[in-house]
C-alpha cells in the first residue's frame, strides 16, 4: 500500500513524465509508469516513509478506543 501511495506521489511530482526523448507514444508512457513503480517499491524497501507504521497505530488505536 505504500509503494502504492509513493508512486502517485512520484507522479504528481512529475516522475515518469514523458518527456519525448524516445519519441513519445503509449509505450514510452507504460514503460514511464512501470519506471515510477518500480522506483516507489525500492522506496519502500529501503524504509518508505512510515506511511504503514501510522496506519497501523491508527487502526490499533481505533480497536482499543
Amino acid at each position: 500500500m505504500e509503494a502504492t501511495f509513493l508512486a502517485e506521489m512520484l507522479k504528481s511530482a512529475g516522475f515518469g513524465a514523458t518527456r519525448g526523448a524516445f519519441g513519445g507514444g503509449a509505450g514510452e508512457d507504460q514503460f514511464s509508469s512501470m519506471l515510477v513503480r518500480e522506483q516507489a517499491l525500492q522506496i519502500t524497501r529501503a524504509g518508505g516513509i512510515g506511511l504503514t507504521e501510522i496506519l497501523m497505530q491508527g487502526l490499533v488505536a481505533d480497536q482499543d478506543g
